[in-house]
């Protein structure tokens, strides 16, 4: 089994998921893992495909004439199956605050120093109802690894947000 990672951004409008998939589909080839969202006026796609070696070879040159009729810009990067995180355990991360640079930059710091993976991270900016103040979101799951003291992590954190004026939550995955 063959693996890519593929992403693609453009102008957003209906069909765009549609047309990706039904190449993929067409191909024999698995979609495993997929984000997809809408950021300003670009929809931006980021996907893991596994198939035959045959098929993933056909994938690329079809996947650039798809995306140039769609006006989409992308990367093919071929990859290989994600190892299994057997040292750590997997822990959700919040963070809420009034918004100003540099906040993802403060947290992803926080935790690459002591050594913890980001696996995912989504942040989301919005207004608060009735001041219109831009309040920012962040999310992330990260592997803390085995024999970090969580509950030293947790207080570390809370000082680190307290610090910077950030609401912030480390806790287990459900």
């Amino acid at each position: 089994m063959e693996r890519v990672v593929i992403s693609a951004i453009g102008q957003d409008r209906p069909g765009i998921v549609n047309d990706l998939a039904a190449l993929i589909r067409d191909l024999g080839l698995n979609i495993e893992d997929s984000r997809m969202t809408v950021l300003g006026g670009e929809f931006a796609v980021l996907m893991s495909v596994a198939g035959s070696a045959t098929a993933i070879a056909a994938l690329r040159p079809r996947l650039e004439a798809t995306c140039t009729a769609l006006g989409l810009a992308h990367l093919y990067r071929p990859t290989r199956a994600r190892r299994a995180s057997g040292n750590s355990l997997p822990y959700q991360v919040t963070v809420t605050a009034m918004d100003h640079p540099g906040i993802v930059h403060d947290v992803a710091g926080f935790f690459s120093s002591r050594g913890i993976n980001i696996e995912e991270l989504t942040t989301q900016m919005e207004h608060a109802a009735h001041t219109g103040t831009p309040i920012f979101n962040l999310q992330m799951r990260v592997q803390v690894p085995a024999g970090t003291r969580i509950q030293a992590l947790r207080t570390a954190f809370e000082e680190f947000c307290a610090e910077r004026d950030l609401d912030g939550n480390v806790g287990a995955i459900a």
